[in-house]
C-alpha cells in the first residue's frame, strides 16, 4: 500500500470527503478537470491514462501527464493517486481495480472519460464518408471510444456496487438530443453515442444498489489540445474566434467538472439523473455552477438554435 493513500479520507473536507473515485482518462481536458474538482470536494481520486513523465501515448502530447493530474488533485484538497493504465489492456485494468480493492475495499464514483482519438479526426473522419476512412483508423476510434469504456465498466462495476450509493459517469461528446443528428462519420457517430447507451443500459442494473448511471457532455471544450490547435491559451482564447466564430461559445474544462462534482454530491442524484443524458449547461443550471469567467455557456442550445436552426442570435446570447 502506498504511504500517501488516505484510506478513510482523514483530514479531508468537502461534500465528497471520504469518497473513493476513479477517473479513467484523466491526463488532460475534461478528465483532468473532473479529477481535480472531485478531489477539491474531498475525495480520494485514482487517475489513469497512458501518458506519464516517462512515456507518451499515441496522442503525442508530453505536456500533460497523469502524475501532474494527481498532484493537482492533491493540491486542490483531495488525495490524487496516479496509476498508469491502458484501458484497452484487460490485464492492466484488472490490476488497477484489484489495487483499488486492496487499498480501499470499495469504489464510490467511476468516471469513464476515455477517448484519446483526436489525432484521428482531421485526416480520417471529418469530411469523409465512412468508406473513405481508413478501416484501421475507424476501428481504432471504436476501440478508444467504445471498447475501452466497456472493459472499464465491466471490471470496475463489481467494486462500484459495494458503495452505498454508486455513481457511474460516462463522458462523451453530445447529448442524446443533439446526437440525433448524424455526427459526420459512422465511426465517430458510434463512438460518441455508445456512452449514452451505456448509461441508459446501466440505469436498471444500478437501481437496486441505489446507484446513478449518467452520460454527460461538455459543450465546445477549451481543452489543452483545442487551445493548441488554435494557437491560443486559456488567457487569450477569445483571439481564436476570428478563426472559428463558433469558438465564442467555448467553455473551460472546469465547467463540466464543477457540475459533475455537484451531481456526485447530490443526495437526490439517482432520481434526477439515473439513465439520462445531460450536458454541462443543464447541470450548471441545476446546481448553480458557473464557468471560470462567471458565465453559464450552453453550446448545444446555441448549435441547435443558431447554427442548425437558423435562429437569429450570437454566442453571447447563450452565455
Amino acid at each position: 500500500m502506498d504511504k500517501d493513500i488516505n484510506i478513510q479520507g482523514i483530514g479531508q473536507e468537502g461534500p465528497l470527503a471520504g469518497r473513493i473515485a476513479l477517473v479513467a482518462g484523466a491526463t488532460r481536458g475534461a478528465g483532468r478537470a473532473l479529477a481535480v474538482e472531485i478531489g477539491r470536494a474531498g475525495a480520494t481520486v485514482y487517475v489513469t491514462g497512458r501518458t506519464t513523465r516517462e512515456h507518451a501515448s499515441e496522442v503525442g502530447r508530453t505536456t500533460e501527464t497523469i502524475e501532474e493530474t494527481a498532484e493537482l488533485v492533491t493540491k486542490a484538497g483531495g488525495t490524487g493517486i496516479a496509476v498508469p493504465t491502458d484501458h484497452l489492456d484487460e490485464g492492466q485494468v484488472r490490476a488497477l481495480i484489484e489495487r483499488i480493492d486492496r487499498d480501499q475495499r470499495r469504489l464510490d464514483i467511476l468516471v469513464n472519460d476515455l477517448w484519446g482519438g483526436e489525432h484521428l479526426l482531421v485526416d480520417s473522419v471529418f469530411g469523409k464518408k465512412s468508406w473513405e476512412t481508413p478501416l484501421a483508423d475507424g476501428l481504432r476510434i471504436l476501440e478508444l471510444g467504445v471498447r475501452s469504456h466497456v472493459i472499464t465498466a465491466a471490471l470496475a462495476l463489481p467494486l462500484l456496487v459495494r458503495s452505498q450509493a454508486p455513481v457511474h459517469v460516462e463522458v462523451t461528446d453530445g447529448t442524446a438530443v443533439s446526437n440525433r443528428r448524424y455526427r459526420e462519420n459512422l465511426y465517430y457517430d458510434l463512438a460518441k453515442n455508445a456512452p449514452i447507451r451505456i448509461a441508459f443500459g446501466l440505469e436498471e442494473e444500478l437501481a437496486e444498489y441505489g446507484g446513478t448511471a449518467v452520460a454527460v457532455t461538455p459543450g465546445f471544450l477549451r481543452s489543452e489540445q483545442m487551445l493548441t490547435h488554435f494557437g491560443v491559451t486559456e488567457e487569450n482564447w477569445r483571439d481564436a474566434v476570428a478563426q472559428e466564430p463558433d469558438f465564442a461559445i467555448a467553455e473551460s474544462p472546469l465547467y463540466l467538472a464543477r457540475a459533475v462534482a455537484a451531481l456526485a454530491a447530490d443526495p437526490d442524484r439517482a432520481a434526477r439523473w439515473n439513465g439520462k443524458s445531460t450536458s454541462s449547461a443543464e447541470l450548471a443550471r441545476t446546481y448553480g455552477v458557473r464557468d471560470v469567467d462567471g458565465s453559464q455557456p450552453d453550446a448545444w442550445a446555441y448549435f441547435e438554435d443558431v447554427r442548425y436552426g437558423g435562429k437569429e442570435g450570437t454566442a453571447d446570447d447563450y452565455r
